[in-house]
């Protein structure tokens, strides 16, 4: 009798940036269980992060509904297989009713330190995973047509509050500061109409600049990062995108939590405002401040940024 698949259920976060920080307990997951077959549940907006996954059997988007009724939709989806393990870091009760051998449930809540370390530290691992993106061949190949040998600075100068984002007319100064190392601006935000409004200003303010903002498939935007000599933007998901992605990234933090929510990847850096962490303004983060960071990244100095 041919052996029963192994199946692994893996319910991660609705929204991107904590999607791409779990994808570091994936890969751990997949390396311990190199025969597994991987389902994948996240928000609509995460989707694209895991579909090119080949280990990925299938990704389920669940899509808030009223009355809690999503939860419900995913476990008529779920109830019938036999999983061999689910992981569920959203601590919903849904994990507690399908058949499996093993759980492993992370409860919310606040807690110290970088979330990337408390998802390490709840599944029992010593070292913190870092997270990973997956790029199709297609992909790969979109991004080199578009972003063509050469010294491209990523801009990420949207967040998905108005209080997280650094001034436009900053962004525009620190990419004119940073063209005597022959970087080229290039502007990453994400779909629909207020990711663009927001994006505009430094738009206008860069004539120059490459546009590769807007609706693209999450893979195609973690080639076109690698492709970049550095990232620089607001605390988002296109923040751990790009440091998961390997770019050298500066992420820049004003009322968000950076002990928290820095960067986490082999060239990751942040920058706070100054002031009480929670509190603090990135009015208060001149550009000059940032041009010295970035510069120094570049040039391989920047260790007392590095998270």
């Amino acid at each position: 009798m041919a052996p029963r698949l192994m199946k692994i259920l893996f319910i991660t976060s609705n929204r991107l940036g904590d999607a791409v920080i779990s994808t570091g307990v994936l890969s751990a997951l997949q390396a311990r269980y190199p025969s597994a077959l991987f389902t994948v549940v996240c928000g609509p907006v995460a989707a694209g992060l895991f579909e090119p996954d080949p280990r990925c059997e299938r990704v389920i988007t669940m899509e808030k509904r009223r009355h809690d009724r999503h939860w419900l939709d995913l476990w008529r989806q779920c109830v019938r297989t036999r999983w061999f393990l689910v992981v569920d870091l959203r601590g919903s009760l849904l994990s507690l009713t399908l058949r499996t051998r093993r759980r492993l449930i992370v409860r919310g809540g606040r807690r110290d330190g970088r979330k990337v370390e408390q998802l390490g530290q709840a599944l029992g691992r010593n070292q913190a995973p870092k997270p990973r993106v997956w790029v199709s061949d297609e992909q790969e190949r979109s991004a080199r047509a578009l972003l063509p040998d050469g010294k491209w600075l990523a801009l990420g100068p949207t967040a998905n509050w108005d209080g997280k984002i650094w001034p436009p007319e900053r962004f525009a100064a620190l990419a004119e500061g940073l063209k005597a190392q022959d970087l080229r601006p290039v502007l990453f935000y994400g779909p629909g109409d207020a990711e663009k409004e927001r994006a505009k200003p430094v738009l206008e303010a860069l004539p120059d600049a490459l546009d590769l903002g807007g609706n693209r498939e999450l893979g195609e935007v973690a080639a076109l990062l690698r492709r970049c000599a550095l990232f620089v933007g607001n605390d988002s998901g296109l923040m751990h995108l790009a440091a998961a992605a390997g770019t050298p990234t500066l992420g820049l933090f004003g009322p968000s939590r950076m002990s928290e929510y820095a960067p986490s990847g082999e060239n990751a850096f942040a920058l706070s405002a100054p002031g009480t962490e929670g509190e603090a303004a990135l009015m208060g983060l001149s550009a000059s401040e940032v041009l010295d960071v970035a510069r120094a990244i570049l040039n391989g100095k920047a260790e007392a940024f590095r998270t």
